[in-house]
């Protein structure tokens, strides 16, 4: 066997399947390679070392809940520990809303806030520069649609907000979405 290589696993007395992969040289000086490991191959090369998902931390203070994107298609979930009594407690996850699903392929990631009061993250598009407000609402994340600083249909300046209800200061505060 001089023009190609060899993988074999055989069978043992009471084993299970033989598997063998072979690269072989067709004839014409062309190399073969089977299926499976041709797709392996390309994934290796797509996948590229790029991890999958992104995390980041809401910043509200006191709020135990974290955010993921999948860092290709830009698809949001969330999850966050909760107490439950004779336990050591449970995670509760919410699942992509609207706006959250999968969005036009990028490269995605989350950025936090710095205010400790706030419990949503922005998903960023670091390809486009587009950016989008997340937070859980009820049991889904949700997110605004994707804007960019230099989009033609983002408003010149931002509408005037009410001030939440029960939120604490000068009561002129932009509202943001409550947990």
């Amino acid at each position: 066997m001089t023009d190609a290589f060899r993988t074999t696993t055989s069978r043992k007395a009471g084993g299970h399947g033989a598997c063998s992969h072979e690269a072989r040289n067709d004839g014409a000086g062309r190399w073969r390679l089977p299926a499976r490991a041709a797709a392996a191959a390309v994934a290796l090369v797509l996948l590229g070392g790029a991890s999958p998902f992104a995390f980041a931390p809401a910043p509200q203070l006191d709020l135990n809940r974290i955010y993921r994107v999948n860092a290709a298609t830009g698809e949001v979930g969330a999850c966050q520990y909760g107490l439950k009594e004779g336990t050591i407690g449970v995670t509760f996850c919410f699942p992509a809303g609207e706006g959250a699903g999968p969005q036009t392929l990028g490269e995605y990631g989350l950025v936090s806030s710095s205010h400790t009061r706030e419990s949503g993250v922005f998903r960023v598009n670091y390809r486009t520069g587009e950016i989008s407000s997340c937070y859980v609402f009820n049991t889904h994340v949700v997110c605004t649609p994707q804007l960019s600083a230099t989009d033609a249909t983002a408003p010149a300046t931002p509408a005037p907000a009410r001030a939440q209800e029960g939120a604490a200061g000068d009561g002129n505060a932009p509202a943001t979405p409550a947990q």
